[in-house]
């Protein structure tokens, strides 16, 4: 698995996944609900869509938008099992282990503190919450 410092260096490289940025919608979802609530749904996602050796659908499982889980997961590449492969090391053809799946979570919520800093004008809280998804 490779670091996440490591896989958002890399990120801002890719004109694909840094075009990606929460819309007025999914932010207010966010803003409605808590970091909490999204990343909980954010490990079900994970759980149902990713964490199989062989999901339904690969590389077509993740919407494009409507929760800002789906946003988060294409600007950090957790959106399908060869994403997973290539950007953060986390190889197809296994089931996800209990730590791919944190890796995945913590990937979401360092875009979207990001992203919500970034929207506020602010500098994004440092390290992961205290809360596990």
């Amino acid at each position: 698995m490779r670091p996440l410092d490591e896989v958002f260096a890399r990120l801002p490289h890719s004109s694909f996944r840094s075009r990606f940025r929460l819309g007025e919608r999914e932010r207010a979802y966010l803003e409605a609900r808590s970091l909490s609530t999204i990343l909980a749904h954010a490990g079900d996602f994970i759980e149902r869509r990713l964490a199989p050796p062989y999901p339904d659908n690969d590389g077509k499982q993740t919407p494009m938008r409507g929760h800002p889980a789906f946003i988060a997961q294409h600007a950090t590449a957790t959106c399908c099992r060869s994403c997973l492969a290539k950007w953060h090391d986390i190889p197809a053809g296994r089931p996800l282990s209990e730590a791919d799946t944190t890796h995945i979570v913590l990937a979401i919520e360092r875009w979207l503190r990001a992203e919500l800093a970034r929207a506020s004008g602010s500098r994004p809280a440092s390290g992961p919450s205290r809360t596990r998804p």
